[in-house]
């Protein structure tokens, strides 16, 4: 580039530049492929991104299973096909993935072809509305493709694949297409703040990321144990209003609960008592007040372990029960 072109380029262009000349090598394609039978059949392609010099990559879940069922117990695809901007091509490893979260880990061995490039994980927490957000991936086949926009809003939430609810989704401006899902939202110091999942279809310029946070949290769990784990206590339930009164005069700090609907014969719910028709308002302190709030609070820290429940039960008028449960780990 000559020195007259340079002067032409605003700081915005030159952020964004920068940014896409020090992640780009970093960025993959990622193709599901056929069975033996039929090993050149693509079975579904989207995005990924380098975060470590010995192979490890970061994707979707739903990428990475090309459809397959969004549950942590389906088996997954053997035989994944990723490509860098150079040229390079790599079998891929399967080593997890987090339907819940719509995470995904594969790796592969670049070691014996050259040094890989590896982008930085940054912090989805620091971010801001209105900071710069920079997507790169393979949209509709076209690889390698940018674009950029800025953070819309922070603190978003939606449904994966399997119906549970991901916390602190960014939605960003930066245009996404079908075969971004699963490449790096990155900043304006190159460093990866979300990995782009989802649109709205019909919608113009509203995007979605999973906040790296989350990623960074389900990371060590799928290169520990190839899924994450979570706690399990055999209930049936669904968000409910609870009685002002009661609220008021208990001194809760919520109005809503779960409503127990079923309980499982046999599971640690029912082992540590709990009936039918109560009110879960709390786990070890933690006030639960929906059924997304449950779940993400039975994290694997509480599996196998005694931990507290705040129910009410009837209607509530006699204050808060306190049952002592011991979640079991959900079978994946």
């Amino acid at each position: 580039m000559g020195a007259n072109d340079t002067l032409l380029l605003d700081a915005y262009s030159q952020t964004v530049t920068g940014v896409v000349e020090r992640a780009g090598p970093s960025v993959a394609s990622v193709k599901v492929m056929g069975s033996a039978r039929d090993r050149d059949a693509s079975l579904g392609s989207g995005s990924g991104f380098l975060f470590t010099p010995d192979g490890y990559l970061l994707t979707n879940s739903h990428v990475a299973r090309a459809g397959a069922p969004q549950r942590p117990s389906a088996s997954a695809p053997k035989r994944h096909r990723v490509s860098l901007s150079d040229g390079r091509e790599f079998e891929a490893r399967w080593v997890g993935d987090d339907p819940d979260t719509d995470l995904a880990l594969l790796c592969i061995d670049g070691m014996s072809q050259g040094t890989l490039a590896s982008l930085t994980l940054g912090r989805s927490a620091l971010l801001k509305r209105g900071e710069i957000a920079i997507a790169i991936g393979n949209p509709l086949g076209f690889e390698h493709t940018v674009t950029a926009g800025i953070v819309s809003a922070l603190g978003r939430s939606m449904r994966s694949g399997t119906g549970r609810l991901i916390p602190d989704v960014i939605q960003t401006d930066a245009a996404l297409n079908p075969g971004n899902s699963g490449g790096p939202l990155l900043n304006a110091r190159g460093e990866v703040v979300g990995v782009n999942t989802a649109i709205i279809r019909g919608a113009q310029s509203i995007s979605f990321a999973v906040a790296i946070d989350i990623a960074a949290w389900v990371i060590p769990q799928l290169l520990q144990h190839g899924r994450v784990r979570r706690g399990y206590l055999g209930v049936g339930g669904m968000t409910a209003a609870l009685d002002r009164r009661v609220v008021l005069g208990f001194g809760l700090a919520q109005d809503h609960a779960v409503r127990v609907s079923s309980v499982e014969p046999g599971s640690p719910a029912a082992l540590g008592g709990l009936h039918e028709g109560d009110l879960i308002v709390g786990l070890d302190g933690v006030v639960v007040d929906s059924v997304d709030r449950l779940h993400q609070t039975l994290d694997a820290s509480r599996v196998h372990r005694d931990c507290v429940l705040k129910v009410l039960r009837g209607q509530g008028t006699g204050g808060p029960m306190y049952l002592t449960v011991r979640p079991a780990e959900q079978a994946g």
